[in-house]
C-alpha cells in the first residue's frame, strides 16, 4: 500500500526533488507551494490519481488546515510530512529591514511550527506518522552574514527536538535534517554577495541527491532524531558552540576560503551562462 507524503516548498530545490523521488517510488504525493506555476510544471505529466498539487502559504494556519483537510479527503491519511519550504536573506544584523525579518521568520520558523503542529494533531488522531523538518547547519553553528537565516534555523532545530520528545509517546516521530549549503536557488541567491562568504567555506557543495539520501536513509528509514550533512562539519559546529568566542578567531580565514569558492562559482555561472540551481 503506498505511503502518503505531504511536502512543502515543491516548486523548486529540495522540495521539488523529494516530491519527484517519492512519486517515482510509487507513493501518493501531496505537493504544495505558494507558487502554483512551479507546482504545475512539476506535476503536469504525473499520474493524477497519485498526486495532489496544492497552493499553500505556510505562514497561514488557515491555509495549512485547508491543505491538510483537502489531502485527507483525497488520500484518507497523511503518513509523512516534510517541512521543506524556506527562504534565505543575506545581510548583516545592523542592515536588514523589518520586512526582511517578517518574511524570513514567518516562512522559515512560523511555517515549520504551524506545519508540525497541524500535521502532528492529525497523526495523533490516526495513530501515528512521521514529520521531517529541514533546518540547516546554519542552525548548528551561527553564520555571520546570514544572521537572520541562522536564527530561524537554530529555532527550527530547537523546536523540532523539543517536539520530538513530546510526540514520541503518541506515535509520531519527528526528525530534523541540517544540511550544509546545497546547490539550489538558495546558493544562487548568495553567490554574488560577499556577506555570504562563510556559507561557501565548507568542503564540497551538497547536491539535492545528497539531501535525498540523508532524508530517506537516516530520517525515514533509520528514524534518526537529528541528521547533519555532512556529519563531520555538523559536529565541528557543535564543538565550536562550546567556545563561541573561538569561532571569531577563525572567521577571517574561513571568510577568505569562502570568497575564493564564491569566485569559482561566479566564474562558472558567467562562462557557462547557466543557472547554478
Amino acid at each position: 500500500m503506498p505511503t502518503t507524503y505531504f511536502l512543502t516548498g515543491c516548486a523548486n530545490g529540495i522540495g521539488r526533488h523529494m516530491a519527484q523521488v517519492f512519486y517515482d517510488q510509487g507513493h501518493n504525493v501531496v505537493a504544495t507551494d505558494i507558487d502554483p506555476v512551479g507546482l504545475a510544471t512539476l506535476t503536469a505529466h504525473w499520474d493524477q490519481t497519485r498526486v495532489f498539487a496544492l497552493k499553500l502559504d505556510v505562514r497561514s494556519a488557515a491555509s495549512w488546515q485547508e491543505a491538510i483537510d483537502q489531502s485527507l479527503t483525497r488520500f484518507g491519511c497523511i503518513d509523512v510530512g516534510l517541512n521543506i519550504a524556506g527562504v534565505v536573506h543575506v545581510g548583516y544584523a545592523a542592515e536588514f529591514n523589518p520586512a526582511d525579518v517578517d518574511l524570513v521568520v514567518d516562512v522559515n520558523l512560523k511555517g515549520v511550527v504551524l506545519g508540525t503542529r497541524l500535521l502532528a494533531a492529525q497523526m495523533v488522531k490516526q495513530g501515528g506518522g512521521q514529520i521531517v523538518n529541514i533546518a540547516s547547519l546554519a542552525g548548528v553553528a551561527p553564520i555571520q552574514g546570514l544572521s537572520l537565516y541562522s536564527a530561524t534555523k537554530f529555532a527550527v532545530r530547537g523546536f523540532s527536538l523539543a517536539a520530538a520528545g513530546e510526540l514520541r509517546k503518541q506515535g509520531v516521530q519527528v526528525s530534523v535534517v541540517c544540511p550544509d549549503l546545497v546547490n539550489t536557488d538558495m546558493l544562487t541567491a548568495q553567490i554574488d554577495h560577499p556577506e555570504a562568504a562563510l556559507s561557501f567555506s565548507g568542503g564540497r557543495i551538497l547536491t539535492v541527491q545528497d539531501v535525498e539520501r540523508a532524508i530517506v536513509r537516516e530520517a525515514l528509514q533509520r528514524r534518526k532524531l537529528e541528521v547533519l550533512i555532512p556529519n563531520s562539519r555538523g559536529w565541528l559546529g557543535k564543538i565550536g558552540n562550546l567556545f563561541p568566542a573561538l569561532g571569531f578567531s577563525i572567521t577571517d580565514s574561513l571568510r577568505k576560503k569562502g570568497l575564493k569558492k564564491q569566485a569559482i562559482w561566479q566564474s562558472q555561472k558567467t562562462s557557462d551562462g547557466q543557472k547554478v540551481a
